[in-house]
């Protein structure tokens, strides 16, 4: 059976061979010169680690290896050890709390983010983790989430509540309401996505929570942005979108499947100061995975797992 770790790698598959085959090229029989630090920032940069990472990577490479003979494998091994310090203090499972029934979770992104599967897999997972609790199909337009949602309902066994149409903020609020009435522990919210209607999305999106405030004022107790990661680049403009519009809590980062372009990982939590909370390689349930800086930074840079 292939390991989680293995799974990662592949998913990271793409960028790694970049950064793998860059470095190689760059370095071979090389003394790390200006030159070479100047190319390797540039790989950086386009392997989408941000700018301000990239320059802080090849800052502390020149201190440690200036116009010295390296490998490229020491390089990856350096790279590796400073990407995982730089992302450590963003890795955050989630556990849902004790706030007082139920721990209201709302869940953001855009359609084909793959947001509605990874209520699906939270779902799943918190149910198998003995918590009671409901999904609300709060995309109530798009027919395919809602029926995708269904799918995930049933095989977790937990209540769905949906009206097709209907108003979403009139929907979260009477199914908050019933959930209250249950006692269940988590209720999961979905959300819709379309950001070509920027403005409408984001005034629902603030109604939503509006809403659900008058029931609890204390929630939504996480707001949980779903990126999908072949994105690149565009997932940063993703996270600025909605974090003007509400308080994004943490990310989940999807579609680890080989095409992504993971370095933006690193560029987000550097830019935005979100926790990574869990990342996910594919369609199986136990395909959604809590976030480990180091296997991620470790994939990354095609460096042998210690």
């Amino acid at each position: 059976m292939t390991s989680w770790f293995q799974r990662l790698k592949q998913g990271l598959v793409k960028s790694s061979s970049k950064l793998t085959e860059g470095i190689t090229t760059l370095l071979t029989h090389r003394k790390l010169d200006d030159s070479a630090l100047e190319e390797l920032e540039e790989l950086l940069i386009t392997s989408d680690l941000g700018l301000s990472t990239a320059q802080d990577l090849v800052q502390k490479l020149s201190k440690k290896k200036y116009n010295q003979n390296i490998t490229p494998e020491e390089i990856r091994t350096i790279f590796a050890e400073e990407i995982t310090s730089l992302l450590t203090p963003y890795t955050l499972p989630l556990i849902p709390k004790s706030t007082g029934k139920p721990f209201i979770v709302l869940v953001l992104g855009v359609n084909g983010s793959g947001k509605t599967t990874t209520i699906g897999k939270l779902a799943k997972q918190w149910k198998d983790h003995g918590y009671q609790l409901s999904l609300v199909a709060g995309d109530t337009f798009r027919a395919a989430a809602i029926e995708q949602l269904e799918v995930w309902a049933q095989r977790a066994n937990v209540p769905l509540e949906k009206a097709p149409t209907k108003d979403a903020a009139g929907l979260v609020y009477d199914a908050v309401e019933k959930a209250k009435e249950r006692g269940d522990d988590i209720v999961l919210i979905d959300t819709a996505g379309r950001l070509h209607n920027k403005a409408v999305l984001m005034e629902e999106l603030k109604k939503i929570r509006r809403v659900i405030q008058k029931i609890d004022p204390s929630a939504p107790h996480a707001t949980l942005l779903v990126l999908d990661a072949t994105t690149g680049q565009n997932a940063l403009t993703q996270v600025k979108v909605f974090q003007e519009a509400v308080e994004v809590s943490g990310i989940i980062v999807t579609k680890l499947d080989g095409t992504a372009k993971g370095g933006v990982l690193v560029a987000i939590t550097q830019q935005f100061k979100l926790p990574v909370h869990a990342i996910g390689v594919g369609e199986a349930i136990e395909d959604l995975h809590d976030f480990s800086a180091k296997d991620f930074a470790q994939s990354l840079m095609n460096v042998v797992k210690d």
